[in-house]
């Protein structure tokens, strides 16, 4: 691509994301067809029956009564203290793994991932994911000076790939010296997949298989949609299987407040990081910080002072915690609703077991999504597949879809 006046440096910018111009889409159709006719399965935020978007009441109650000083003032580059006390807790819940931890506020998930890139990489080096993954990595990959990698995520049983992944990480720590993995468990986006205790083991034995001396492994675990991955405690019962580590292999949480609270724009998130090693936890907190005041500097402060609020304050906790638990129930049920239509339409789809996206395999993808207009249904392709945004469908729409996807598949590929 020729530029007029800016640098390219290796950045290959198309000037269209994929996922709001085909939602500008879906929004067009709604407004000549009625709401009623169109599925916008495009959204990444979890929507009602009648497509309108949830906002949890408690949490709303909650920022109603922030002062303005709770709201306008900086926040310290690293968070606020109260911020700081209470995230271990919101990010791992009962499961805080054994070990050393510190933590850096960051602008939702998203800054959790660029920090953690641009402090345990180097410049030309490649980060490591699944085949099927959110697109925005390699743009924070390629945008600081990176690139970006897959293993097959499943193999040929729909089992978790584990030769490939290990095979991949072999691969490149043979060219590099230190490697990032981004892995985003539990409730996969797009796949909605979420590994199961004997898989966990068995990825952090390849780990440690991996990482032999002289080389070193950040390991990105990205839990976005862990409030959202059917129970939420239970599905944080994973996390004590990264505490006492070799020293060689840092993991990195990166928690991100936009699901599980609703604070899609308040950019509400943070990086944890689990070592074993005093001298790498304090090395990170000084890393974190630098990178964020080179980035954006300080995070917003009010999503920061709202979930201190919320958690330091039991009766309030559990408020929020029942209410969310009413749109785990309801996003559950459109799980299995498209898991049992997909079954009768003999439509394949990526292994899954909760969160808000779906992925259905196939060839042809963009032409397919395009043939799925036709029908007033808007999905994302996304590179060999179609992914299904359940969170913002209803049960209803869950049912009807597969068997009309199936079909469009079948006037395209034949």
């Amino acid at each position: 691509m020729d530029y007029i006046f800016a640098e390219g440096n290796g950045r290959i910018i198309t000037g269209k994301d994929k996922i709001f111009s085909v939602s500008q889409l879906a929004k067009k159709a709604i407004k000549e067809h009625g709401k009623e006719n169109v599925v916008n399965a495009t959204i990444g935020a979890l929507l009602d029956d009648n497509g309108e978007l949830i906002v949890l009441s408690s949490m709303v109650d909650i920022l109603h009564n922030t002062t303005p000083q709770e709201f306008a003032e900086y926040a310290p580059i690293t968070g606020t203290p109260g911020f700081l006390d209470i995230i271990k807790t919101a990010a791992f819940g009962r499961y805080i793994p054994d070990g050393y931890i510190e933590a850096c506020a960051t602008p939702g998930g998203t800054g959790s991932i660029r920090n953690t890139i641009s402090c345990y990489s180097k410049p030309g080096d490649k980060i490591l994911t699944s085949n099927w993954f959110w697109s925005p990595y390699k743009v924070i990959a390629t945008e600081i000076g990176r690139d970006v990698a897959t293993y097959e995520m499943f193999d040929k049983n729909d089992n978790f790939n584990l030769p490939d992944f290990e095979n991949k990480i072999n691969e490149l720590l043979s060219k590099q010296d230190s490697l990032v993995i981004i892995f985003n468990a539990p409730a996969h986006n797009p796949t909605g997949y979420s590994p199961s205790d004997e898989t966990w083991d068995a990825i952090i034995d390849v780990l440690k298989k991996c990482a032999t001396p002289g080389k070193k492994i950040t390991f990105f675990l990205d839990i976005a949609y862990i409030d959202f991955a059917g129970d939420s405690d239970k599905a944080r019962q994973f996390l004590p299987k990264f505490g006492n580590l070799p020293e060689n292999i840092l993991t990195v949480v990166g928690f991100s407040s936009s699901k599980g609270f609703t604070f899609y724009g308040l950019r509400t998130g943070a990086m944890l990081c689990v070592t074993p090693n005093k001298e790498i936890a304090d090395e990170f907190k000084k890393f974190a910080s630098f990178a964020s005041r080179g980035s954006w500097s300080n995070s917003v402060r009010v999503g920061q002072v709202a979930l201190t609020k919320v958690f330091k304050d039991p009766e309030r906790l559990e408020q929020v915690f029942a209410e969310r638990r009413k749109y785990e129930d309801m996003l559950f049920r459109r799980c299995t609703a498209f898991k049992e239509a997909a079954a009768a339409a003999n439509l394949k789809t990526c292994p899954f077991n909760a969160g808000f996206f779906i992925t259905v395999p196939c060839d042809n993808d963009d032409a397919v999504s395009e043939e799925l207009f036709k029908d007033n249904i808007f999905t994302i392709a996304i590179g060999g597949g179609l992914r299904i945004a359940i969170s913002s469908i209803s049960e209803a729409v869950c049912r009807a879809i597969p068997a009309k996807i199936a079909a469009a598949i079948r006037r395209v590929n034949g």
